[in-house]
């Protein structure tokens, strides 16, 4: 799909032919949520898009102090779209944080962040396009229960798809059968398939929001689902990150489910992951590509990927940055976590998918998962990708056995890298190893982004005992 407007002019012209009411301006928090503040179309003037609109930083976590909270929303007219699901015509413009104290960019704003990735490369020379296509992976659930306390703690998600309700027997409930089965829902048509129509829903809408869809399909786990769109460029490709969880959470909502991108919601099934798929080009030429080499990669794409291996621990930090995303990347799951890189094979790190030409020819790294900000994943993934390119970091491989099938031993016999295994772990590797991220990334925020990760993942999970816990040494 095509961009709604270019310009203010065609901004208010656009609002007036929609009948606008509301300007819902949107942007993006260091954990990559979004928020939103929303003005009457009548207050919405042409110099306030320009100089900005003020608001309170210090409300957001892990940002400004109180005593420093002046910010300003800096819209990008040309990302407005009209907000499918609010009653009253709502446009949303998604926008970067400005500081007003060191006049520019805020340092903590992600999206801020990922164009001064883009700036950064264009400053080194080595290309002046970067495409990123994520793939972005979900469950639908019809309901979910969550509790924690001193005491007790425990979860409980349903779906009619849980091969759990086999036996289920209620006096008004009938029990069909129909069920995909753990790992056994790619993909299976209805009515083993219950979420054909909801999907149908979702790729329809996120049309009408600015994305090209491609494809839907039940994905590998019970109650799992996925929706193909259209590569962009880094900054876009983050927005439709965004974009694509707000309809997807959405449309489960409006039709009494639940959404949720949670790396590892079920045991014993599979997670949800986001592949990213990525290429540089300079001068209109796909710098990743050259007939010949295996799987027909350059050697800049090599280099690539060496940096993204050399720097995996610091890029998980940011690609997968949840202490639940260490549950998914676990062998037997399709949950690649070696260090490795393969034509066609599923088991790597890195993927070169098949057949692809000067156009195509693209990695796919495997392990990253949504409950990363996109923003900050695709900047440090290419900010590992520069510094590979610059060092000429060769990664191991290729390989193109199954390493699902490897034992620890052998991956240890072999020398095979392997991603790191606890979030703990993956901070601790950012905090040693950041000097990659070309200064893009301040002290600052490196700082800041790190303390907030042990306080408000780390340090909880690693304090509360769990049910298994209770289960395999209670009776010690």
């Amino acid at each position: 799909m095509g961009k709604f407007v270019s310009n203010v002019e065609e901004f208010y012209k656009f609002c007036e032919s929609n009948e606008v009411e509301f300007v819902d301006f949107r942007f993006t928090d260091i954990k990559g949520a979004w928020h939103h503040i929303s003005y009457r179309m009548s207050a919405v003037e042409a110099d306030m898009l320009e100089a900005g609109l003020p608001f309170d930083g210090s409300s957001i976590e892990a940002w400004q102090p109180i005593n420093k909270s002046d910010m300003l929303l800096k819209p990008e007219i040309k990302t407005a779209f009209m907000d499918p699901f609010t009653a009253d015509p709502t446009i949303i413009v998604i926008c970067d944080v400005y500081d007003i104290y060191k006049n520019e960019l805020y340092e903590k704003c992600p999206r801020s962040i990922a164009k001064k990735t883009l700036a950064y490369m264009a400053e080194t020379g080595i290309g002046d396009e970067v495409f990123f296509g994520p793939e972005n992976e979900f469950f639908i659930f019809d309901d979910v229960q969550i509790w924690t306390g001193v005491n007790q703690s425990g979860y409980r998600v349903e779906s009619e798809e849980g091969e759990w309700n086999d036996n289920r027997h209620d006096s008004d409930y009938i029990n069909t059968g129909h069920r995909p089965r753990t790992k056994g829902g790619y993909f299976p048509v209805m009515p083993i398939d219950s979420m054909v129509d909801l999907r149908a829903e979702m790729m329809q809408v996120l049309e009408e929001v600015g994305l090209t869809v491609m494809l839907g399909h039940h994905e590998v786990a019970q109650a799992q689902g996925e929706i193909g769109i259209k590569f962009e460029t880094l900054v876009e490709a983050a927005d439709n990150v965004q974009k694509y969880k707000y309809v997807v959470k959405m449309i489960a909502h409006l039709n009494g489910k639940t959404a949720t991108f949670m790396p590892k919601p079920l045991y014993g099934d599979n997670g949800n992951g986001m592949h990213v798929h990525q290429s540089i080009w300079k001068d209109g030429k796909n710098t990743f590509y050259k007939q010949g080499e295996y799987a027909n990669l350059s050697q800049t794409a090599i280099h690539y990927l060496g940096g993204i291996f050399k720097h995996a621990k610091a890029v998980a930090s940011f690609t997968n940055p949840s202490t639940n995303s260490y549950k998914r990347l676990i062998p037997g799951f399709e949950a690649p976590s070696i260090l490795t890189y393969s034509s066609q094979n599923r088991s790597a790190a890195c993927r070169i998918p098949y057949g692809a030409g000067e156009m195509a020819t693209r990695i796919e790294t495997r392990f990253p998962d949504s409950t990363c900000c996109p923003y900050l994943a695709f900047s440090v993934l290419l900010l590992a990708g520069i510094d590979g390119i610059k060092n000429k970091d060769i990664p191991v491989g290729p390989m193109d056995i199954d390493l699902f099938e490897l034992t620890l031993d052998e991956i240890r016999e072999k020398n095979i890298p392997q991603m790191p295994h606890t979030l703990r772990e993956a901070l601790e590797g950012l905090i040693a190893d950041n000097g990659f991220l070309g200064g893009v990334m301040t002290d600052e925020f490196i700082d800041t982004y790190q303390n907030y990760q042990f306080e408000r993942q780390v340090w909880p999970d690693e304090s509360r005992p769990t049910a298994f816990e209770f289960s395999s040494t209670y009776s010690c």
